[in-house]
């Protein structure tokens, strides 16, 4: 679906993965909804938009994150989402067919967009990233953006970019633009892929050519799932707008951000901004530009009988350079009130009611309605301190210490150490089932053990190492990594990246009781009201087996593969004398962390099976 006037462009940023709540009680929003959805378990939603969409001599809509939520938020009256997404992990439409997406693919080639680029998702294992090369780049052609990201090609062996480096093309009203896609300097790709820095790539001749392009330029557009922000560490957007400015001074560089999954807007210049538009589906970006130098322009710079564009990069700026942006609430209420006849029946398409079709299907002959059981209350990331019953850390240390069972040393006092970052969205009171196993714990990891671990102190060192410091080296497994503290101006609907080493200080303080300040700077669309964020653990330890009385010599460690060298190394600065062959299988190798909560589901949660009622989701109380 696409708005229709004037300059309208979409750009799609690729998969991203998850991040974890800025420390200090951060500010978090929840959308009520009144409008119905077009998936047939969907939740109402609340409200309409607040008010008109101001339009300009450019329009852009503009996704980020999507991670595969085809079927929207079924569950939750606090999100908006409805009913498209993009990118692979952490749904069950998405992940639930071999490999990832097969069936997702052919739902997104409906949607027409303008350009898109590739995330990091795309390129761990080596299956995906080759569909990326033989599929995904074949269909959308000069519109997929990859330029730095290339690809063994096993014909002739020689790297080749997976998209194009670049695009030269020219909007229905006449703009010019030169429009690029940089991947973040990603460092944990197959190994049949490689994605180039953007310092170095900065500097190839192909994209200097095409920064002086031998056809006018109106317009830089970099797209690419990479941060928005300059203090993001991760980012190398300001590099490379940096770089571009010093050759072409006075062409306008607009930029649309993926990555760190939050809503946020970064002035560059007088005449270049960025945007990030949020995840999941919660909200999709309204990025507005008027003021564009062009020779070749045909339509109207101020748009008659619709708001229009005052507002300037800077207070300062000379520019006639004028911007606004909006994060709209992903839903049908919201497209309808935006929309020419709005609630009108016109409103739906025979394409539109396809692809709802399509995704239905889908639900259906993958069975991701297949219930596992009841959840008798919502667990959220990070709407309570992690201690608090309700924090999804909760629930990990009981299912953790009540499925991850050897039966061979059942007996034998273990402790269950897994990564938060495994966990990638609230579980809502009501109905657990397939769909929701892969939106909940998505990935496949395995659990190994180092048995008879001395218990103290080691053990005691080995926790507060993974509490305090293991986000910074876990990061390139899961994704984003660290932001710099206070860079969640514009919180997302729900978890946004974390500061590696912040948490020690802050569980120190009585962070519980910290008053919320409302620091929203970003434009919604529709009324929000507030949820609190509170700092959350990196990692989480269940303990089972443990002794009610007496002293404990010895424990059987028990972690996720990827935590294998970091777990050896930890307990060899404190004292242990480990390698490689020390660590075992716990559980057999399809045992994975896709799999201990639709199992505990099935022995614990089987109360209300199969009327099992749905709640009202994160912010809301279940109590009647």
């Amino acid at each position: 679906m696409r708005f229709s006037a004037l300059c309208s462009l979409a750009a799609a940023i690729g998969s991203v993965t998850a991040c974890d709540s800025c420390y200090g009680l951060t500010d978090e929003v929840v959308h009520e909804r009144l409008a119905r959805r077009m998936q047939l378990e969907a939740e109402n939603a609340l409200t309409r938009p607040k008010a008109p969409l101001e339009w300009g001599q450019l329009n852009v809509l503009h996704t980020t994150d999507t991670h595969g939520w085809l079927e929207g938020h079924l569950k939750e009256r606090n999100f908006s989402a409805d009913w498209w997404c993009d990118l692979p992990d952490e749904t069950g439409l998405s992940d639930a067919t071999s490999p990832n997406r097969v069936d997702t693919n052919l739902i997104f080639n409906e949607v027409n967009y303008d350009l898109l680029t590739i995330g990091n998702h795309e390129l761990y294992v080596s299956e995906i990233a080759y569909e990326r090369f033989y599929y995904f780049s074949r269909v959308w052609g000069d519109k997929y953006l990859t330029s730095n990201v290339q690809i063994i090609n096993p014909t002739t062996g020689s790297f080749e970019y997976i998209g194009k480096q670049y695009r030269y093309f020219t909007t229905p009203q006449g703009l010019r633009i030169m429009a690029f896609g940089v991947l973040f300097d990603f460092g944990g790709s197959s190994n049949i892929s490689k994605v180039t820095k953007a310092a170095d790539v900065i500097k190839q001749q192909c994209l200097i050519d095409a920064v002086y392009y031998k056809k006018p330029i109106d317009l830089f557009l970099m797209v690419g799932h990479n941060p928005v922000r300059r203090s993001d560490p991760t980012s190398t957007f300001g590099f490379v707008h940096d770089t571009i400015r010093a050759m072409r001074p006075t062409i306008p560089i607009q930029i649309f951000s993926a990555h760190t999954h939050i809503r946020d807007f970064q002035v560059y210049s007088d005449t270049s901004t960025g945007i990030e538009s949020g995840r999941y589906c919660e909200t999709l970006g309204w990025l507005l530009m008027s003021g564009i130098k062009s020779k070749t322009y045909t339509g109207e710079v101020k748009p008659r009988g619709v708001p229009n564009l005052n507002r300037k990069a800077t207070s300062t700026s000379k520019s006639n350079l004028v911007y606004s942006r909006r994060y709209m609430d992903w839903n049908r209420k919201t497209l309808e009130y935006h929309a020419t006849n709005s609630q009108a029946k016109t409103f739906d398409t025979r394409k539109g009611l396809g692809v709802t079709g399509d995704i239905t299907d889908d639900q259906k002959a993958l069975n991701l309605s297949m219930l596992y059981g009841c959840a008798p209350i919502t667990y959220c990331q990070s709407c309570f301190p992690w201690d608090i019953p309700g924090n999804i850390a909760s629930l990990l240390q009981i299912s953790l210490a009540a499925i991850v069972v050897n039966p061979s040393r059942s007996t034998i006092p273990r402790s269950v150490i897994i990564s938060t970052g495994s966990i990638r969205f609230d579980l809502v009171k009501g109905p657990f089932t397939y769909d929701d196993s892969f939106i909940v714990s998505p990935y496949t990891d395995n659990f190994l053990f180092i048995l008879n671990v001395p218990y103290d102190p080691i053990l005691d060192g080995l926790n507060s190492a993974f509490f305090t410091a293991e986000q910074a080296s876990e990061a390139s497994r899961f994704g984003p990594l660290p932001q710099t503290k206070g860079s969640c101006v514009d919180p997302t609907i729900s978890l946004v990246t974390s500061q590696a080493g912040e948490l020690k200080g802050d569980i120190k303080g009585d962070f519980k009781k910290r008053a919320l300040t409302q620091r929203y700077h970003s434009p919604p669309d529709s009324r929000h009201s507030w949820i609190p964020s509170y700092p959350q653990l990196n990692c989480v330890a269940a303990n089972a087996s443990f002794p009610t009385h007496g002293e404990l010599a010895t424990v059987d460690v028990v972690f996720v593969d990827y935590l294998a060298d970091s777990v050896v190394a930890i307990l060899n600065s404190l004292g242990g004398s480990y390698t490689s062959a020390d660590v075992s299988y716990h559980m057999p190798p399809d045992f994975t962390t896709e799999t201990y909560l639709p199992l505990y589901a099935q022995k614990y949660w089987q109360a209300n099976v199969p009327n099992c009622p749905v709640g009202n989701g994160v912010g809301y109380s279940d109590k009647k």
